[in-house]
């Protein structure tokens, strides 16, 4: 019997491979126990070359999803999760070898190889899923997304121990080590991932049914007709503001928690914090949005969002942690629903390459989101000047939240577009 058939039997089995796989895409999220460190080691203490690192590795993945959903599309998802997860597993061994006087090694190893073979993987897998679960598309979607965050759950308290084994360099020989464990991960469970059938539809399930509400229409769209739509711009343009916010929690939890009197081990948790709720957001908003509908359940997101980045200054000692929590689980609920609303307006069948497409906007306000945060994070420095050097000894929180102030603002942005959405004309496809 072969393995597609042993899947038909219980497509439970892909999908755990694939939730295993996305934990280790997880250590995206944990980029703020790294970001003091190689700030100090390799860019001088310079926050935003520092932070340029995990924007670049975003901004990357973008493309890599939709170089990997194209691929996938036209072949299988193994040999496209085989490839990525050998690049992905090189970056990050190659990173380890950044110096002081080649920085920028960093950005072409963690940033642009690990963001590409990331990306390859990340949209496979999502597009795999789905068409395993068309019957419970929103879900299954904020399963395996919910994987990414539940990543940063793991890898974060391993990271912190490798960090402080291996003492100076810490962080670079941690991203050896990771590394490693990526290739042999993604490799293994490639095996294990295969798409259904061509026609498969799970036992007792009779098809789509088109629903206004949430927008699921019965025809797919090829990329070449998806960019023409006035929708397209309009969700691609709302998911790079929608997560603006949570990115630059993500990047800086660790610095603002300690910023906040808390120390690293309780900043570490604040990292685990935003991992969690990132990942419950994701399963959770993902299942909502199948029952509310996912333009109503974004626009609540928005909100959300708009209205928890004013109080990252404000917000004293352990209720930062509270915030980040807030922050997370909003974050988490774009990236479940998002990738499931791709799907409804412009189809399943080509959803691997369509989605990679639309995650542009977030690769652009991942870069956005990183350099803004990271410049006035330099602002918010305080320096003293010890036995002739110049050291920063603190932070002043209230200079930073200019960052936030400007991702409240791109929330409320984000709204006025979701408001103006509204599905695809079905005659603006070209039927084949």
């Amino acid at each position: 019997m072969s393995a597609t058939k042993i899947f038909c039997k219980n497509r439970w089995i892909p999908v755990a491979a694939c939730v295993v796989i996305q934990f280790c895409l997880g250590t995206a999220y944990i980029w703020s126990v790294f970001q003091t460190g190689i700030a100090n080691t390799l860019f001088g203490g310079n926050n935003a070359a520092a932070a340029l690192t995990f924007s670049l590795l975003l901004g990357v993945l973008t493309f890599g999803s939709t170089i990997g959903g194209r691929m996938q599309d036209k072949t299988s998802p193994r040999p496209v999760i085989m490839i990525g997860g050998v690049i992905l597993g090189l970056g990050f061994i190659l990173s380890s070898f950044a110096t002081p006087a080649a920085p920028w090694l960093l950005w072409l190893t963690y940033g642009v190889l690990g963001g590409f073979g990331m990306g390859m993987i990340y949209s496979t897998l999502i597009a795999c899923c789905q068409k395993w679960f068309p019957d419970k598309r929103g879900l299954i979607t904020g399963i395996i997304v919910s994987a990414l965050g539940f990543g940063g759950v793991i890898f974060t308290p391993i990271a912190r121990a490798l960090i402080v084994h291996f003492g100076e360099r810490g962080e670079l020989q941690t991203f050896f080590w990771l590394g490693v464990i990526f290739l042999v991960v993604t490799l293994l469970g490639a095996l294990f991932v295969d798409n259904p059938p061509a026609g498969f539809k799970p036992e007792g399930w009779s098809g789509p049914v088109a629903n206004r509400r949430n927008m699921v229409h019965h025809q797919d769209f090829k990329p070449s007709q998806m960019v023409i739509t006035r929708q397209f711009y309009l969700v691609t343009l709302t998911l790079l503001l929608a997560c603006m916010s949570g990115l630059m929690m993500i990047g800086f939890a660790a610095p603002i928690a300690v910023a906040k009197g808390l120390t690293m081990e309780v900043a570490a948790i604040g990292v685990m914090i935003i991992a969690v709720f990132n990942s419950i957001g994701r399963v959770f908003w993902g299942y909502v949005s199948d029952k509310l509908g996912r333009k109503s359940t974004i626009l609540i997101l928005l909100a959300t969002t708009a209205v928890s980045s004013l109080f990252v200054s404000a917000v004293p000692g352990l209720m930062i942690l509270v915030l980040i929590g807030i922050m997370g689980f909003a974050y988490g609920g774009f990236l479940g629903i998002f990738p499931a609303l791709t799907a409804d307006f412009w189809g399943p069948r080509n959803m691997g390459v369509n989605y990679g497409i639309v995650l542009l906007g977030f690769g652009i306000g991942a870069v956005a989101s990183s350099y803004i945060a990271g410049y006035f994070r330099n602002l918010a420095n305080i320096v003293e000047v010890i036995d002739g050097a110049t050291r920063v000894v603190g932070t002043d929180l209230t200079k930073m939240q200019p960052a936030f102030v400007i991702a409240s603002l791109a929330a409320v942005l984000g709204i006025v577009f979701m408001l103006l959405l509204k599905p695809p004309a079905l005659q603006e496809v070209e039927e084949e």
